[in-house]
């Protein structure tokens, strides 16, 4: 296992640091959040050390900004720079259209809101994280008011879900907007994400999906033939 898990943390940091390469002078970059962004933030401070300039560099949750904040990429926010010319970010699942799940690392909102303001969406990931249908592997997140989690609750399972509040280290996890989430499995997986999607979003209380739909532009996958790049 221990083999498998540092060979796969290779994979991350190579697609990571290819992922950085595309990132150019005078760029404005949308960081985002987990294992695999993390080697692209450590690979871009790196090229920053080495004299690359970009006007700054807009993070999708507070951990992201502290790691960049460490390595001296110069921050921005979506106030100061509202169009982002790249946000780079990984996945927990891509099917064959790009369709994705985010959220595992409870940064989806924050996330969508960075990828939607940017020209260009890539994801980064390994080969785990491809599979033939969503919902099958990692469960779908969705972000919710406090207040509304139990009604909320309620609603997803009666579109089929398996609805369990988000723990952590014993406590509810709480989100950087203050938020719960909710994560939902699917006992048949996820046949349809877009009319899944739009029902989700119709209930009062929730705040996002992890569904991210028709974004990703193209995916970029670190394994042991090198980097491939999917494009949709």
């Amino acid at each position: 296992m221990s083999t498998q898990k540092s060979q796969q943390d290779l994979w991350k940091q190579q697609v990571g640091e290819a992922a950085a390469q595309l990132i150019d002078e005078g760029m404005v970059v949308g960081l985002g959040t987990g294992t695999t962004a993390n080697y692209l933030v450590l690979a871009l401070g790196e090229r920053v050390r080495q004299g690359l300039h970009i006007i700054g560099a807009v993070s999708s949750s507070q951990a992201t900004m502290d790691l960049a904040a460490s390595l001296n990429i110069p921050l921005t926010d979506l106030d100061h720079h509202p169009v982002l010319d790249i946000y780079i970010d990984g996945a927990d699942e891509i099917d064959p259209q790009l369709q994705l799940i985010k959220g595992a690392g409870g940064a989806l909102v924050r996330e969508k809101i960075v990828a939607s303001s940017a020209k260009h969406f890539v994801v980064i990931a390994d080969p785990s994280k491809l599979v033939k249908q969503l919902g099958h592997i990692f469960p779908l997140p969705v972000e919710v008011t406090p207040l509304a989690k139990t009604p909320v609750k309620l609603h997803l399972e009666a579109l089929g879900a398996n609805v369990t509040l988000r723990v952590r280290n014993g406590e509810t996890f709480i989100t950087d907007n203050k938020n719960n989430i909710l994560d939902c499995t699917f006992p048949q997986g996820i046949t349809d994400p877009v009319t899944l999607d739009a029902k989700i979003q119709s209930i009062v209380g929730v705040v996002e999906t992890g569904l991210f739909l028709n974004m990703a532009e193209k995916v970029l996958i670190g394994g042991p033939e090198g980097v491939k790049v999917l494009h949709r």
